[in-house]
This record gives structure tokens, C-alpha cells and sequence, in this order.
């Protein structure tokens, strides 16, 4: 299998006044295109970080990052936020959708930023919405929508330019244990699907659905594990 990700001795301080954070430490990994994937660790263990910087929101202090074939450890901000939107679906703790905004528009979002016409970011949304079993909620709006439907949306959101990774931050934070099932549901089908599915959680019942599972602790791997 083709390794949509492969991470090589990546490191990531901050300054904080006089003084350096060492978060990540020297990260190795390779993530094939397919692979449903969970990353855990205690507070302060870099998982975040290594999230934002899988995610693009961020760039490595040293290290090589790939992405696609793209190395995105040397890109300058304008070309991390093309590659953002093209290769990364992202779906949140807080969903962070639009309040005043259809789910719909929620949904056709990212095409916007593609340059895709409005007559095919429609088409595309409407059928996203159809996969994530929203058919009947396309005109609501946020505030209109229960918990797991917000979800729902921007899981759709996340898949809709039908990028090389999905990357959940905590997704089934905010949301009741039935709800929370629902939605690890939806990621499984996800995954089904053929997309590279990627995890960050703390809670061990949601990365129990992914097929590996790497544990950070004080910025380095501690374990790789595949489940299945």
C-alpha cells in the first residue's frame, strides 16, 4: 500500500519567553492510504500538536513532513491552506459550523474555496448530506439541529471535496455515549469507503474502532499497535 503520510524525526518547540517547550521529540511514522488510524496520549503528551501538524494547521521545527508526495514542512501559509483544502477533511469537538448558515451551505463550504461553480457545490452537498443520513435536514440551520445531527454535518463537510485524509480531533467529545456510537458508526462506513481515517482521542471505546492505534507520551511514540 501507498503511504499517504510519512513523517520523518519530526520536532516541534515553542518559545515561551526566554524559554524552549520541546513538545514532539523526533516523530517517525508512515500512514498508508486506508489505514484507520487512532492517536491517544495524556495531556501534554503532543498529541494535539501532532495533530495540527498532520492537519496542516502548523509547521514542524525540524523534520521532514510528505504528504500526497508534497513536502508541506517547507510550504509558506497561502500553499498550506490550498493543501488544506484539498487533501484534509476536518471534523471538530465543537463541529464548528456556521450559526446563521443551512446545513447545506455548511456542507458546500470548503468548494467554495475550490473554486468549484455553485450549481456543482449543490449537487456535491446535497449528495454528501444523503451519505450521512441528513436528507431531511439540508434547509436547517445549526441551532435547529440536535447534537449528533451538527456532527453529522460536518463530517459531511469534512468529506466533501473528497480528500486523501479525514483528521477528528476528539469528535465524540461534546456528544452522549448514544450519540457518540452513532457517529463512531459513521466513521466506520467512512473508513469502509475506501478514505484514511485518523483519530485523536483520549477515550479508549472510540479508538477501539480504529485498526491502529499509536499511544504518544512526552512527545515520542511510546506504542504502535494494529488492533485488526
Amino acid at each position: 500500500m501507498k503511504n499517504v503520510i510519512e513523517i520523518r524525526n519530526i520536532i516541534r518547540n515553542f518559545q515561551l519567553g526566554q524559554e524552549t517547550v520541546y513538545v514532539l521529540k523526533g516523530i517517525d511514522l508512515d500512514i498508508t492510504r486506508g489505514e484507520y488510524l487512532a492517536i491517544m496520549g495524556p495531556s501534554g503528551s503532543g498529541k494535539s500538536t501532532l495533530m495540527n501538524l498532520l492537519g496542516c494547521l502548523d509547521t514542524p521545527t525540524g523534520g521532514a513532513y510528505i504528504l500526497n508526495g508534497n513536502d508541506v514542512s517547507e510550504m509558506t501559509d497561502n500553499e498550506l491552506a490550498d493543501i488544506r483544502n484539498r487533501e484534509i477533511g476536518f471534523v471538530f469537538q465543537t463541529f464548528n459550523l456556521l450559526p446563521r448558515t443551512t446545513a447545506l451551505d455548511n456542507v458546500a463550504l470548503p468548494m467554495v474555496y475550490a473554486g468549484i461553480s455553485k450549481k456543482d457545490r449543490i449537487i456535491r452537498a446535497e449528495e454528501v448530506l444523503r451519505d450521512v443520513g441528513l436528507s431531511d435536514r439540508m434547509d436547517h440551520k445549526p441551532n435547529q439541529l440536535s447534537g449528533g445531527q451538527r456532527q453529522r454535518v460536518a463530517v459531511g463537510r469534512a468529506l466533501v471535496n473528497k480528500p486523501s485524509i479525514i483528521l477528528a480531533d476528539e469528535p465524540t467529545g461534546n456528544l452522549d455515549s448514544k450519540t457518540s456510537l452513532e457517529i463512531m458508526q459513521l466513521f466506520d462506513e467512512i473508513h469502509a469507503a475506501g478514505n484514511t481515517v485518523i483519530l485523536v482521542t483520549h477515550e479508549e471505546e472510540v479508538a477501539a474502532h480504529a485498526h491502529r492505534v499509536i499511544r504518544l507520551r512526552d512527545g515520542v511514540i511510546e506504542s504502535d499497535v494494529r488492533n485488526k
